[in-house]
């Protein structure tokens, strides 16, 4: 594992620290939006965006959502934009397959809290990087994540292998991460880590911090295994090319 340093503990609030990093040459492979495209890459982790009390009320709705399914394996997810929801080994779209019930589930509030919670961290990123938050847009998937010490049933459950964001999703050109619960307190494992050449930098989760960068291959990463309890995310990723882009959920 080489050298492992701490990049944010969970016991400190960080105003905000930004490392930059080297570019990788990933974003040449695709189409360049000036203004947006990462040109100063880099990783970020604020815990002054989003409250305390903020990624408590995001937390319920991903524990209403997820109430509803969940993986048979360790890790399920919903995204809210596309419908999708662990279930079992597979998925459904939570849309069709409750129908109106929604309703009875989400209400505009969580869905405006979400809308909400989105915009400022897009802000967050588009200062930090120097662009302009208009040039920017959500994509998919943005998602929830639970994540348990269920054994892993299929390859969907297998979280914790290192990836590079714009490898396994080309659009993806900014990824944050807001934790929705803490580290050693609601769950043991499951540090965010990015791979550096020689060494490790760790991002220990706590409710309301979002963790952003820049998502080609300058920040490898993975997720260590979650021994005990139950972590909670949500991943939000942007892209700068409009025809990838995604709307805000909408209640059905």
């Amino acid at each position: 594992d080489g050298v492992t340093e701490v990049l944010a503990h969970h016991s400190e609030s960080l105003q905000d620290k930004f490392v930059e990093v080297p570019c990788s040459e990933d974003y040449d492979s695709h189409k360049r939006f000036e203004g947006c495209t990462p040109r100063k890459c880099g990783r970020g982790v604020t815990d002054a965006v989003i409250t305390r009390d903020e990624a408590e009320r995001i937390r319920r709705i991903a524990e209403r959502g997820l109430s509803l399914g969940g993986s048979d394996g360790g890790a399920s997810i919903l995204d809210l934009h596309s419908g999708a929801l662990s279930l079992g080994k597979h998925f459904v779209n939570l849309y069709r397959y409750f129908g109106d019930k929604i309703q009875d589930i989400f209400t505009e509030e969580d869905f405006a809290l979400y809308r909400d919670v989105r915009q400022r961290i897009q802000q967050r990123i588009a200062q930090a990087f120097g662009i302009s938050s208009a040039s920017m847009y959500l994509t998919k998937p943005t998602f929830f994540s639970r994540i348990n010490n269920t054994e892993a049933k299929t390859t969907h459950d297998e979280y914790w292998h290192p990836h590079v964001d714009k490898v396994t999703y080309g659009s993806f050109d900014y990824t944050s991460l807001l934790y929705l619960s803490d580290y050693t307190e609601d769950f043991g494992g499951g540090r965010f880590v990015f791979m550096d050449a020689g060494s490790n930098k760790t991002v220990e989760p706590r409710a309301g911090r979002v963790s952003f960068f820049t998502s080609g291959s300058e920040n490898l990463h993975r997720v260590e295994k979650v021994h005990w309890g139950t972590r909670y995310a949500i991943t939000i990723s942007f892209t700068c090319n409009p025809d990838h882009g995604i709307g805000d959920p909408v209640l059905m």
